[in-house]
């Protein structure tokens, strides 16, 4: 008998959802089949050099009120929506069950 070592990003496997108490098929190898369906040609914009209406083009102003600065080549922006915010975390409060716990997450400085 040939063995192999189990590689859960390439082997199909079931995964145990213990809120739901049920199982889930996982099938990672699908991914690899070949696409058969229909193939559009991309579309062709043109663009302008200059978008007045683009919160991200340089010298306009930002959705938070900012204005950008008149950048020409590879510019970093903060993000103004964030998914997780900079600073200290605040405590962790007790999970009301064992099964839902929680832990609060910050962002470091760039």
């Amino acid at each position: 008998m040939i063995t192999m070592d189990f590689d859960p990003t390439t082997h199909p496997h079931r995964r145990y959802n213990p809120l739901l108490q049920e199982h889930v098929l996982v099938s990672p190898h699908r991914t690899k089949r070949p696409w058969l369906g229909q193939i559009e040609a991309p579309q062709t914009a043109i663009l302008p050099d200059h978008d007045p209406s683009c919160y991200l083009c340089p010298g306009n102003q930002r959705s938070g009120g900012q204005t950008n600065p008149e950048y020409e080549q590879i510019f970093t922006f903060v993000n103004d929506f964030a998914a997780i915010l900079p600073g200290p975390p605040p405590d962790t409060p007790s999970p009301p069950h064992p099964m839902l716990t929680l832990q609060p997450v910050h962002a470091r400085s760039i």
